[in-house]
């Protein structure tokens, strides 16, 4: 395997990984996030950046490819310690900023064709970026889900993945760093007994229960959360999409009025500011904003003596 250069950020503490030099085959991301998940050689280079000793079980990344066309400035197949996703808010704003910085993308408007579809994100001067989501909804509500902590009720609702919602309350614990392996555990219960019920009415390649999103009310509009995706990887951000995700919710129980602006917390005390900006058939467009930050530049090599190989992954 050739030497792989990325560039590392951060978005409200949860780590991104961006990486230019891999070449996907497809005819739009879409295609391309298929190609990546049945190709041995493309998943080995995965598998390297995401796996110790050289990253961590709750790393996250992207391959950087083209647009589905001339109207996206850019696309990106997302990665983590599981595979592939369909969205990323985070990783979102990181590339956003990301493409300013290199002077990829003028300041201003970045469009990026991620698997869900088309998002849009403007990078302000002072680095905040506000990104426009693909439309988001609420799939079913009230879905009862037996667990080790008995059984809970779960809302699940899309935001360019599907998230369940439940009340950290409701499985005796907070979103505190205290609870964490709980939340972590109780999450991965939750995520793969309701992973069938996440069917995509169009697309099947975007079906599938991502996440759960664990959150504590803290005011009328005021959410703490952890959202626990893939297998048990946790967010150290508020979550981009998830932010989406529990807009839909919000909106549709009438507690976040159009424009009404939503401060969703992370478990490390972060922040995003979300809100609805419209209603469509689809559902409805929400804008997340958040600020991402370079941490390093680094050149991951694999010695073909190395008994790891591409490396290893402990939870």
């Amino acid at each position: 395997m050739d030497d792989i250069s990325v560039v590392d950020y951060h978005t409200a503490g949860e780590p991104f990984r961006i990486v230019t030099s891999v070449e996907l085959p497809g005819a739009s991301v879409a295609d391309r996030r298929v190609a990546a998940q049945s190709s041995e050689a493309i998943d080995a280079v995965r598998r390297l950046l995401v796996n110790e000793p050289r990253g961590h079980a709750d790393m996250y990344g992207g391959f950087v490819v083209p647009g589905d066309d001339d109207g996206a400035d850019f696309g990106v197949v997302f990665w983590h310690k599981d595979g592939y996703s369909t969205a990323c808010g985070h990783g979102t704003i990181a590339l956003a900023t990301w493409a300013v910085e290199t002077g990829l993308v003028p300041p201003g408007d970045v469009t990026i064709d991620v698997p869900s579809g088309r998002v849009t994100a403007r990078v302000d001067s002072s680095g905040s970026v506000a990104f426009r989501n693909v439309p988001s909804y609420v799939l079913s509500r009230g879905v009862q889900v037996p667990t080790s902590r008995g059984s809970v009720l779960a809302d699940i609702s899309y935001g360019g993945a599907f998230y369940a919602s439940v009340p950290a309350s409701s499985v005796g614990l907070s979103v505190t760093p205290e609870c964490y392996a709980d939340l972590i555990a109780i999450g991965r219960e939750i995520k793969w007994a309701l992973d069938a019920v996440a069917v995509h009415p169009t697309d099947p390649r975007l079906s599938g229960l991502y996440g759960t999103i664990l959150y504590d009310d803290l005011g009328p509009a005021h959410q703490r959360n952890l959202a626990v995706f893939a297998d048990g990887e946790a967010d150290r951000s508020p979550c981009g999409s998830g932010t989406s995700a529990r807009l839909a919710l919000l909106h549709d129980e009438g507690r976040l009025s159009t424009g009404e602006v939503l401060r969703h917390d992370s478990i490390v005390g972060t922040t995003f500011l979300g809100r609805v900006v419209s209603e469509t058939p689809a559902g409805v467009i929400t804008e997340v904003t958040g600020t991402a930050y370079r941490t390093g530049t680094a050149t991951f090599s694999l010695d073909p003596r190395d008994p790891l190989g591409t490396g290893f992954t402990l939870r």
